[in-house]
């Protein structure tokens, strides 16, 4: 039997088999190729068994609990790890700006990130977009003046709504 009759003979059997030992179509689907990767390499010397499709299924196995070897160790090592402190929310000026930005066109979003966030030149964020570098400050120009509107109009949306619940 060639390869290719071969897996399209066991593959659907043996992911059910994967799913079965991880409960996790993904972690499933990823055992089963690199077993069938590994079954690839060997053909020959595979082949020549009686029953490859078992000698697949003792890969799996073995793949299988290495992971699960591998996630208790992990476990094991953060149960020893004290626990992180915890996280402050973001700030009511964290918040507006993420709002603010969600609502600019995707072109200039990018530039603005790339530009303040990442300290990207404009060449780079050209290089980057494929745009022309007037392009590009062209978005960071338009991108600013958005925000900063937008954020004027949010935060006196905010200061109006606090001296109404004040009342």
């Amino acid at each position: 039997m060639d390869f290719d009759g071969f897996y399209r003979d066991t593959s659907r059997r043996l992911l059910r088999y994967a799913y079965g030992l991880t409960g996790d179509p993904g972690e499933a689907q990823d055992l089963v190729q690199e077993a069938y990767a590994r079954a690839w390499q060997r053909w020959r010397k595979v082949s020549g068994y009686d029953d490859p499709e078992a000698w697949l299924r003792l890969v799996v196995n073995r793949l299988s609990a290495d992971r699960w070897r591998r996630l208790g160790v992990r476990r094991a090592r953060a149960a020893a790890e004290p626990p992180l402190p915890p996280v402050n929310p973001p700030s009511e000026d964290v918040v507006l700006l993420v709002r603010a930005m969600r609502e600019l066109p995707d072109k200039q979003r990018r530039a603005l990130a790339l530009h303040y966030l990442l300290d990207r030149s404009i060449a780079e964020i050209a290089a980057e977009s494929g745009a022309s570098q007037n392009t590009v400050k062209s978005w960071l120009s338009r991108g600013r003046a958005a925000l900063a509107a937008a954020l004027d109009d949010t935060r006196a949306t905010v200061t109006t709504e606090g001296a109404r619940r004040a009342r």
